[in-house]
């Protein structure tokens, strides 16, 4: 039976998840989509993500892919957008959905990921902001993180800042593409660009890069840390609420 494959960019708010996907009876983003999609077609297709989301961490531009039968009348992009929105949390929105070519894929065709992640550096937090941003009372000398971040860009060995998990990392290199500090008043912003990450590879630069504006760690010491993490380990991991995934590119 010929398949409909469709392409789905979604944002959400992770504060109340487990993540993309939860751990056995947990809740996760992707079984909620589950969840509308079997209320829709009495089916629960298989969803592929471009990136798997800790708990706590929100999204504006996840891209995902699943595929229906063409049996019956065939959705458009919009009419698929229309029906998940309706059967999905609030906190969780298809932002846009598109037919795709049956060879796409969202993780294997994404070629550049980026994360951007907020810090309130003030000495009051706006309540507004405390789902979605570090607070970090600390006056933080923006300039030292921007030397900081600059040893970053390129292709590293990126196991410093990467944190255990289970099996064993058997590729720890990473291509980042950009790593730039904004503020904007008491926000500071820390965007992330790069091929893919590691596991809280984006938290452990952040933390990593508030310790240097903090004055616990200098600029200088970066590229110890790539180069040897086993003697120099890279600083501390930031909290999950500041992160968003904010964009995924795919190849044409």
């Amino acid at each position: 039976m010929p398949l409909q494959k469709y392409k789905l960019t979604i944002a959400y708010d992770g504060t109340d998840y487990e993540g993309w996907q939860a751990r056995r009876a947990g809740r996760g983003i992707r079984h909620e989509i589950e969840k509308a999609c079997e209320n829709l077609f009495g089916i629960v297709p298989q969803i592929v993500s471009s990136s798997r989301t800790d708990a706590g961490v929100h999204a504006v531009g996840l891209v995902a892919h699943f595929s229906l039968s063409q049996e019956g009348t065939v959705m458009s992009g919009t009419q698929l957008q229309l029906a998940l929105n309706s059967q999905l949390p609030p906190e969780i929105r298809i932002m846009r959905a598109s037919r795709a070519k049956e060879n796409f894929h969202a993780r294997f065709d994404a070629v550049k990921k980026e994360y951007r992640y907020q810090l309130c550096n003030d000495a009051v937090m706006p309540p507004l902001l405390r789902q979605q941003a570090w607070h970090v009372p600390k006056p933080l000398d923006i300039h030292a993180m921007r030397e900081a971040a600059a040893f970053l860009i390129g292709r590293h060995d990126f196991r410093a800042f990467t944190a255990k998990r289970q099996g064993k990392l058997l590729d720890s290199s990473r291509t980042l593409y950009e790593c730039r500090i904004t503020r904007r008043s008491s926000l500071i912003t820390v965007q992330l660009t790069g091929e893919g990450f590691l596991y809280k590879m984006c938290r452990r630069i952040v933390g990593t890069l508030v310790q240097v504006g903090e004055g616990k760690i200098t600029p200088a010491q970066i590229p110890s840390m790539l180069c040897d993490p086993a003697q120099y380990p890279s600083g501390m991991v930031a909290p999950a609420h500041g992160l968003i995934l904010w964009k995924v590119t795919h190849r044409r």
